[in-house]
Protein backbone atom coordinates (compact mmCIF):
# COMPACT_ATOMS: atom_id res chain seq x y z
CA UNK A 1 0.00 0.00 0.00
CA UNK A 2 2.97 2.16 0.74
CA UNK A 3 4.35 1.62 -2.14
CA UNK A 4 1.61 2.27 -4.47
CA UNK A 5 0.91 6.02 -2.41
CA UNK A 6 4.56 6.72 -3.30
CA UNK A 7 4.15 5.83 -6.51
CA UNK A 8 1.09 7.81 -6.63
CA UNK A 9 2.77 11.01 -5.40
CA UNK A 10 5.75 10.90 -7.91
CA UNK A 11 3.12 10.70 -10.95
CA UNK A 12 0.96 13.76 -9.73
CA UNK A 13 2.23 16.95 -8.92
CA UNK A 14 0.56 19.61 -7.80
CA UNK A 15 1.20 23.54 -8.46
CA UNK A 16 -0.48 26.49 -8.63
CA UNK A 17 -2.10 28.11 -12.12
CA UNK A 18 -1.13 28.46 -15.26
CA UNK A 19 -1.48 24.64 -16.13
CA UNK A 20 -1.03 24.69 -19.60
CA UNK A 21 2.41 25.70 -20.75
CA UNK A 22 3.79 26.10 -23.42
CA UNK A 23 7.80 25.42 -24.82
CA UNK A 24 7.61 28.88 -26.95
CA UNK A 25 9.80 31.64 -24.63
CA UNK A 26 10.28 35.39 -26.07
CA UNK A 27 14.00 34.19 -27.35
CA UNK A 28 11.81 31.54 -29.82
CA UNK A 29 8.47 33.66 -30.61
CA UNK A 30 11.35 36.80 -31.60
CA UNK A 31 13.45 34.36 -33.76
CA UNK A 32 10.70 33.69 -35.32
CA UNK A 33 9.73 37.11 -36.35
CA UNK A 34 13.23 37.67 -37.36
CA UNK A 35 13.12 34.64 -39.68
CA UNK A 36 9.94 35.65 -41.04
CA UNK A 37 11.55 39.55 -41.94
CA UNK A 38 14.77 37.67 -43.67
CA UNK A 39 12.96 37.35 -46.82
CA UNK A 40 12.24 41.03 -47.08
CA UNK A 41 15.51 42.16 -45.86
CA UNK A 42 17.10 40.14 -48.42
CA UNK A 43 15.19 41.57 -51.77
CA UNK A 44 15.77 44.62 -50.02
CA UNK A 45 19.48 44.36 -50.23
CA UNK A 46 19.31 43.16 -53.45
CA UNK A 47 17.44 46.23 -54.96
CA UNK A 48 18.72 48.50 -52.79
CA UNK A 49 22.41 47.56 -52.85
CA UNK A 50 24.77 48.31 -49.89
CA UNK A 51 23.35 51.61 -48.73
CA UNK A 52 20.71 49.23 -47.50
CA UNK A 53 22.35 46.55 -45.61
CA UNK A 54 24.36 49.58 -43.80
CA UNK A 55 20.98 50.72 -42.73
CA UNK A 56 19.86 47.36 -41.07
CA UNK A 57 23.59 46.85 -39.48
CA UNK A 58 23.29 50.69 -38.14
CA UNK A 59 19.57 49.90 -36.62
CA UNK A 60 19.85 46.55 -35.01
CA UNK A 61 23.35 47.27 -33.45
CA UNK A 62 21.71 50.72 -32.08
CA UNK A 63 18.80 49.15 -30.69
CA UNK A 64 20.70 46.00 -29.14
CA UNK A 65 23.45 48.57 -27.77
CA UNK A 66 21.14 51.24 -26.71
CA UNK A 67 18.75 48.25 -24.74
CA UNK A 68 22.01 47.21 -23.00
CA UNK A 69 23.08 50.32 -21.84
CA UNK A 70 19.94 51.96 -21.00
CA UNK A 71 19.21 48.59 -18.43
CA UNK A 72 22.52 48.44 -17.05
CA UNK A 73 22.10 52.00 -15.93
CA UNK A 74 19.34 51.62 -14.38
CA UNK A 75 21.00 48.52 -13.05
CA UNK A 76 18.21 46.55 -14.20
CA UNK A 77 18.59 42.73 -15.67
CA UNK A 78 20.35 42.65 -19.26
CA UNK A 79 17.82 41.27 -21.86
CA UNK A 80 19.47 41.36 -24.72
CA UNK A 81 19.24 37.75 -25.43
CA UNK A 82 15.72 37.72 -26.07
CA UNK A 83 16.08 39.40 -29.29
CA UNK A 84 13.45 41.55 -28.95
CA UNK A 85 15.92 45.11 -29.43
CA UNK A 86 17.09 42.82 -33.00
CA UNK A 87 13.34 42.52 -33.57
CA UNK A 88 12.94 46.39 -33.42
CA UNK A 89 15.91 47.44 -34.93
CA UNK A 90 14.83 45.33 -37.84
CA UNK A 91 11.72 46.91 -38.16
CA UNK A 92 12.65 50.28 -38.08
CA UNK A 93 15.28 49.53 -40.41
CA UNK A 94 12.15 47.62 -42.93
CA UNK A 95 10.63 51.69 -42.38
CA UNK A 96 13.09 53.71 -43.63
CA UNK A 97 14.23 54.29 -47.37
CA UNK A 98 17.84 53.29 -48.75
CA UNK A 99 18.89 56.94 -49.27
CA UNK A 100 18.57 57.88 -45.54
CA UNK A 101 21.66 59.21 -44.06
CA UNK A 102 23.34 57.36 -41.42
CA UNK A 103 21.83 59.11 -38.55
CA UNK A 104 18.27 58.79 -39.22
CA UNK A 105 18.72 54.63 -38.35
CA UNK A 106 20.29 55.30 -35.24
CA UNK A 107 18.57 57.57 -33.71
CA UNK A 108 15.07 55.85 -35.18
CA UNK A 109 16.15 52.83 -33.18
CA UNK A 110 17.49 54.41 -29.64
CA UNK A 111 13.75 56.15 -29.25
CA UNK A 112 12.62 52.88 -30.31
CA UNK A 113 14.33 50.94 -27.49
CA UNK A 114 14.59 54.11 -24.65
CA UNK A 115 11.63 55.71 -25.38
CA UNK A 116 8.78 53.88 -26.46
CA UNK A 117 9.98 50.63 -25.02
CA UNK A 118 12.24 51.09 -22.60
CA UNK A 119 10.48 53.85 -20.12
CA UNK A 120 7.50 52.49 -20.19
CA UNK A 121 8.84 49.27 -18.66
CA UNK A 122 10.44 47.41 -21.35
CA UNK A 123 9.15 44.42 -23.14
CA UNK A 124 5.37 43.58 -22.89
CA UNK A 125 4.67 47.33 -21.06
CA UNK A 126 4.76 49.45 -24.39
CA UNK A 127 1.76 51.04 -25.50
CA UNK A 128 2.59 51.56 -28.93
CA UNK A 129 4.54 50.02 -31.60
CA UNK A 130 8.23 50.81 -31.10
CA UNK A 131 9.04 50.56 -34.59
CA UNK A 132 6.36 52.30 -36.04
CA UNK A 133 6.83 55.32 -33.32
CA UNK A 134 10.41 55.93 -34.35
CA UNK A 135 8.89 55.71 -38.09
CA UNK A 136 6.30 58.82 -37.01
CA UNK A 137 8.94 61.20 -35.11
CA UNK A 138 11.50 60.08 -38.27
CA UNK A 139 8.95 61.36 -40.38
CA UNK A 140 8.29 64.40 -38.58
CA UNK A 141 11.78 65.46 -38.06
CA UNK A 142 13.37 64.90 -40.96
CA UNK A 143 10.24 64.64 -43.94
CA UNK A 144 12.70 65.04 -46.59
CA UNK A 145 15.58 62.09 -46.11
CA UNK A 146 12.42 60.13 -45.23
CA UNK A 147 10.42 60.37 -48.83
CA UNK A 148 13.70 60.09 -50.54
CA UNK A 149 12.95 57.11 -52.49
CA UNK A 150 14.79 55.47 -54.76
CA UNK A 151 14.47 53.24 -58.09
CA UNK A 152 15.67 49.49 -57.44
CA UNK A 153 19.23 48.51 -58.68
CA UNK A 154 20.33 52.57 -59.47
CA UNK A 155 22.43 54.52 -57.25
CA UNK A 156 20.45 57.21 -55.84
CA UNK A 157 18.26 57.87 -59.13
CA UNK A 158 15.02 59.67 -56.67
CA UNK A 159 11.58 58.90 -57.51
CA UNK A 160 7.85 58.95 -56.29
CA UNK A 161 6.68 55.84 -55.00
CA UNK A 162 3.35 54.34 -56.56
CA UNK A 163 0.89 56.10 -53.85
CA UNK A 164 2.76 59.38 -54.10
CA UNK A 165 2.83 59.14 -57.70
CA UNK A 166 -0.70 57.44 -58.46
CA UNK A 167 1.09 55.74 -61.09
CA UNK A 168 1.03 51.90 -60.18
CA UNK A 169 3.12 49.20 -61.93
CA UNK A 170 2.45 46.21 -62.95
CA UNK A 171 1.13 43.47 -60.51
CA UNK A 172 3.75 41.56 -61.02
CA UNK A 173 6.29 44.36 -60.48
CA UNK A 174 4.02 45.04 -56.96
CA UNK A 175 4.63 41.62 -56.05
CA UNK A 176 8.15 41.34 -56.40
CA UNK A 177 8.90 44.93 -55.19
CA UNK A 178 10.34 46.52 -58.34
CA UNK A 179 9.34 49.89 -57.56
CA UNK A 180 10.76 52.57 -54.83
CA UNK A 181 9.94 52.84 -51.12
CA UNK A 182 11.10 51.82 -47.70
CA UNK A 183 13.58 48.68 -47.57
CA UNK A 184 10.96 46.40 -46.03
CA UNK A 185 8.00 47.40 -47.61
CA UNK A 186 8.72 46.98 -51.50
CA UNK A 187 8.44 42.98 -51.92
CA UNK A 188 4.57 41.94 -51.25
CA UNK A 189 5.68 38.39 -52.19
CA UNK A 190 8.70 38.05 -48.95
CA UNK A 191 6.00 39.96 -46.80
CA UNK A 192 3.58 37.14 -47.63
CA UNK A 193 6.23 34.52 -47.43
CA UNK A 194 6.90 35.68 -43.56
CA UNK A 195 2.61 36.12 -42.84
CA UNK A 196 2.47 32.81 -43.67
CA UNK A 197 5.48 31.17 -42.27
CA UNK A 198 4.27 33.29 -38.70
CA UNK A 199 1.09 32.21 -39.41
CA UNK A 200 2.04 28.17 -39.81
CA UNK A 201 4.00 29.24 -36.60
CA UNK A 202 1.07 29.94 -34.33
CA UNK A 203 3.20 33.23 -33.34
CA UNK A 204 0.09 35.67 -34.59
CA UNK A 205 -3.51 34.77 -35.59
CA UNK A 206 -4.38 35.40 -39.81
CA UNK A 207 -7.39 37.74 -37.97
CA UNK A 208 -5.74 41.64 -37.29
CA UNK A 209 -3.66 41.11 -40.73
CA UNK A 210 -6.82 39.58 -42.86
CA UNK A 211 -9.21 41.84 -41.85
CA UNK A 212 -6.77 44.78 -41.72
CA UNK A 213 -6.30 44.23 -45.66
CA UNK A 214 -9.60 43.55 -46.39
CA UNK A 215 -11.48 46.44 -44.13
CA UNK A 216 -8.65 48.64 -46.11
CA UNK A 217 -9.70 47.55 -49.54
CA UNK A 218 -13.82 47.84 -48.27
CA UNK A 219 -13.32 51.19 -47.03
CA UNK A 220 -11.16 52.51 -49.97
CA UNK A 221 -14.19 51.82 -52.60
CA UNK A 222 -16.53 53.36 -50.10
CA UNK A 223 -14.67 56.39 -50.34
CA UNK A 224 -14.25 56.30 -54.19
CA UNK A 225 -11.22 54.70 -55.22
CA UNK A 226 -10.65 53.50 -58.42
CA UNK A 227 -11.88 49.94 -58.71
CA UNK A 228 -8.73 49.24 -60.70
CA UNK A 229 -6.07 50.92 -57.82
CA UNK A 230 -7.24 49.17 -54.77
CA UNK A 231 -5.40 45.98 -55.38
CA UNK A 232 -2.28 47.93 -55.96
CA UNK A 233 -3.02 50.32 -53.36
CA UNK A 234 -3.00 46.70 -51.37
CA UNK A 235 0.23 45.85 -52.50
CA UNK A 236 2.17 49.35 -52.38
CA UNK A 237 3.17 51.46 -49.41
CA UNK A 238 3.59 49.86 -45.89
CA UNK A 239 0.13 48.21 -45.26
CA UNK A 240 1.41 44.00 -45.51
CA UNK A 241 4.29 45.29 -43.72
CA UNK A 242 1.85 46.91 -40.44
CA UNK A 243 -0.53 44.36 -40.87
CA UNK A 244 1.64 41.34 -40.65
CA UNK A 245 4.27 42.55 -38.29
CA UNK A 246 3.39 46.02 -36.78
CA UNK A 247 -0.18 45.49 -35.47
CA UNK A 248 0.53 42.46 -34.55
CA UNK A 249 2.20 43.27 -31.58
CA UNK A 250 1.13 41.89 -28.56
CA UNK A 251 1.93 44.39 -26.01
CA UNK A 252 0.12 46.82 -28.25
CA UNK A 253 -3.02 44.94 -29.90
CA UNK A 254 -6.28 43.83 -28.18
CA UNK A 255 -5.94 40.75 -26.29
CA UNK A 256 -9.63 39.33 -27.19
CA UNK A 257 -10.67 37.91 -31.22
CA UNK A 258 -13.58 40.81 -30.54
CA UNK A 259 -11.19 43.42 -29.75
CA UNK A 260 -8.74 42.32 -32.36
CA UNK A 261 -11.12 42.12 -35.58
CA UNK A 262 -12.86 46.00 -33.64
CA UNK A 263 -8.84 46.85 -33.68
CA UNK A 264 -8.23 45.73 -37.36
CA UNK A 265 -11.58 47.41 -38.71
CA UNK A 266 -10.28 50.57 -36.82
CA UNK A 267 -6.53 50.65 -38.80
CA UNK A 268 -8.40 49.84 -41.94
CA UNK A 269 -10.53 52.84 -41.44
CA UNK A 270 -7.53 54.85 -40.77
CA UNK A 271 -5.78 53.81 -43.18
CA UNK A 272 -8.58 54.18 -46.08
CA UNK A 273 -9.15 57.70 -45.12
CA UNK A 274 -5.51 59.32 -44.83
CA UNK A 275 -4.95 57.73 -47.85
CA UNK A 276 -7.66 59.31 -49.59
CA UNK A 277 -8.42 62.40 -47.91
CA UNK A 278 -5.05 63.22 -46.16
CA UNK A 279 -2.00 64.91 -47.14
CA UNK A 280 -0.28 61.96 -46.39
CA UNK A 281 -0.18 59.06 -49.53
CA UNK A 282 0.94 56.65 -46.67
CA UNK A 283 -1.65 56.02 -43.81
CA UNK A 284 -0.58 52.99 -42.20
CA UNK A 285 2.17 54.27 -39.48
CA UNK A 286 -0.65 56.62 -38.30
CA UNK A 287 -3.49 54.51 -38.36
CA UNK A 288 -2.07 51.54 -36.79
CA UNK A 289 -0.61 54.27 -33.69
CA UNK A 290 -4.19 55.68 -33.70
CA UNK A 291 -5.78 52.52 -32.42
CA UNK A 292 -2.74 51.53 -30.24
CA UNK A 293 -3.87 54.55 -28.19
CA UNK A 294 -7.55 52.86 -28.40
CA UNK A 295 -6.52 49.39 -27.06
CA UNK A 296 -7.11 49.78 -23.20
CA UNK A 297 -10.46 50.69 -24.02
CA UNK A 298 -11.22 48.63 -26.50
CA UNK A 299 -9.78 45.60 -24.02
CA UNK A 300 -12.39 47.19 -21.50
CA UNK A 301 -14.74 46.29 -23.31
CA UNK A 302 -14.70 43.77 -24.92
CA UNK A 303 -13.13 41.63 -22.33
CA UNK A 304 -14.79 38.60 -20.93
CA UNK A 305 -16.88 38.69 -17.86
CA UNK A 306 -15.09 36.44 -14.85
CA UNK A 307 -17.35 33.58 -14.06
CA UNK A 308 -19.64 34.26 -10.93
CA UNK A 309 -18.67 38.27 -10.67
CA UNK A 310 -20.78 40.67 -10.03
CA UNK A 311 -21.39 44.50 -10.36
Amino acid sequence: MDQTKTSIENMLTVSSSPHIRSTDNVGRIMLDVIIALVPAAIVGIYYFGINAAMIIALSVVSAVLSEAIFQKVRKKEVTISDLSAVVTGLLVAMNIPASAPWYLPVFGSIFAIVIAKQLFGGLGHNWVNPALAARAVLLTSWPTQMNNFTQPFTDGVSAATPLASGEFPPLMDLLLGKMPGTIGEVCSLALLIGGAYLILRKVISIRIPLVYIASTAIFLFVFGAEGNTILPQLLSGGLLLGAIFMATDYSSSPLTAKGQIIFALGAGLMTALIRQYGANPEGVSYAILLMNVATPMIDKFTASKVFGSVK
